[in-house]
């Protein structure tokens, strides 16, 4: 078995203790953006498993679009990033 060559590393440490790797996020023809996505890919570009760039040109996202995530993630919780709770955690 082969392993493909990637930029960066294939694992991170999370400060949970527990292990993300490359094959954690999600595939890169995502269209259907649930919420556990949507933390996965920040939690790769916070956490230094990919790149902020790598993850705008893979999944096909705005910066302001993983922003956003990050924001909300940070200062209510993965909760936040649900469709259903936009108007709760959104700021007046």
């Amino acid at each position: 078995m082969y392993l493909k060559k990637v930029d960066g590393p294939r694992a991170v440490t999370l400060p949970d203790g527990s292990m993300m790797t490359r094959a954690d996020l999600p595939p890169a023809d995502t269209r259907r953006w649930v919420a556990s996505r949507k933390a996965a890919v920040v939690k790769g570009v916070v956490f230094g498993l990919i790149s902020q760039s790598e993850a705008l040109q893979t999944y096909g996202l705005s910066e302001e679009e993983l922003e956003s995530w990050k924001s909300a993630i940070f200062q209510h919780g993965e909760a936040a990033l649900r469709a259903t709770a936009v108007q709760k955690y959104r700021q007046p």
